[in-house]
């Protein structure tokens, strides 16, 4: 099969790779599209320790059934030519954090992407478990963005804001726009977007920020003030993962506040420990997503009640490394590069 291949730092290749045989109790999809995730530009930059070349990117996708092992077959549940998605967090099911609903936590879990080949290939493999049907009249281009729109559900139940609470959401990519309108589904009102990509703000807007502040027209922070009465939001969430992102959520939040931590770039930020316990704001991190955030965000983007409506762009697999080149460089008005090995699927 074609796979675009991660071999070093800044360096992919299209290169021809052997198709993944299904064990038993795995399906093997034919990948229609594939979408570069912003945890994964790091990676192609030698700067994620997770990644480690050679290895296949890619785990938010969708596609049909091309093949299943004896015991999927035997099942009756699948058919050839099925229209699916899949979580590609693959956890072990059996462990305390399994079992309580919490499987992103699990010690032993394997991401498609970093400890198993992803979808930026023809072809990719997952047991049947994490496999889950499209309904018919959802595209599969929407179908390809359940994956982060989990990540974003996941967030939102993190930030547990009120509809009364101001919210300030900090990075306007893909998880960004997305956890906007997931805390839109709370009742939340009062959103601040924050970014220096004023086309990704102009997103945002359309997607129900109430607020869209660039730095380069001035100093968030004391925008933030003046559009809070001086107090600061109740929630802030990271959506980028950047040092000075990281402090900006701190400190633009009221005393008692709560920070989300969900942008994963830098291993490690100074904050301001003693204002933080001062002021006794909670800081918590939002990782993934659990079984029931990923069926919750497929059952949302197939009511339209979320999704990334604008800026999304479809490239061949052969433009893959130049794409990942531009998302780090200069994204522009993208807000979602969405990659097809086998062409249109639809």
């Amino acid at each position: 099969m074609k796979a675009l291949i991660y071999e070093g730092p800044s360096v992919m290749n299209i290169r021809e790779a052997e198709t993944p045989a299904p064990g038993e109790d795995d399906i093997l999809i034919r990948v229609a599209y594939s979408g570069i995730c912003g945890s994964e530009l790091s990676g192609f930059l030698g700067r994620n320790s997770l990644r480690k070349p050679p290895m296949i990117f890619g785990h938010e996708f969708s596609g049909t059934i091309a093949a299943m092992g004896s015991r999927v077959k035997a099942s009756g549940a699948w058919n050839i030519g099925d229209r699916v998605t899949a979580n590609p967090l693959v956890t072990c099911g059996r462990c305390e954090k399994c079992v309580t609903g919490r499987q992103q936590l699990c010690p032993n879990r394997r991401l498609l992407s970093a400890a198993l080949p992803g979808s930026n290939a023809e072809y990719v493999k997952i047991p049947a478990a994490f496999v889950f049907r499209v309904p018919d009249d959802m595209p599969l281009q929407t179908a390809a963005l359940v994956e982060p729109t989990a990540c974003a559900v996941r967030v939102a139940e993190q930030a547990a804001a009120k509809p009364t609470d101001a919210v300030l959401v900090v990075g306007m990519g893909p998880i960004g726009l997305l956890t906007l309108q997931a805390l839109r589904q709370y009742g939340v009102r009062t959103l601040i977007a924050v970014d220096t990509n004023r086309d990704r703000l102009e997103f945002a807007g359309r997607l129900g920020a109430s607020h869209a502040l660039c730095p380069a027209d001035g100093d968030p922070l004391e925008a933030i003030r003046k559009l809070t009465g001086g107090r600061g939001v109740d929630v802030a969430v990271d959506a980028v993962g950047a040092d000075a992102t990281r402090l900006q959520c701190v400190e633009g939040c009221t005393a008692g506040g709560r920070v989300v931590f969900t942008g994963l770039h830098a291993e490690q930020s100074p904050l301001p420990v003693n204002a933080i316990i001062r002021s006794e704001v909670q800081l918590t991190g939002s990782f993934a997503y659990s079984e029931m955030n990923f069926r919750t965000a497929l059952d949302w983007l197939a009511d339209g009640r979320i999704g990334l409506r604008e800026g999304v762009v479809e490239a061949p697999l052969e433009e893959g490394a130049a794409w990942f080149d531009k998302l780090i460089r200069a994204p522009g008005n993208v807000s979602k590069v969405l990659l097809t090995p086998g062409g249109n699927a639809e």
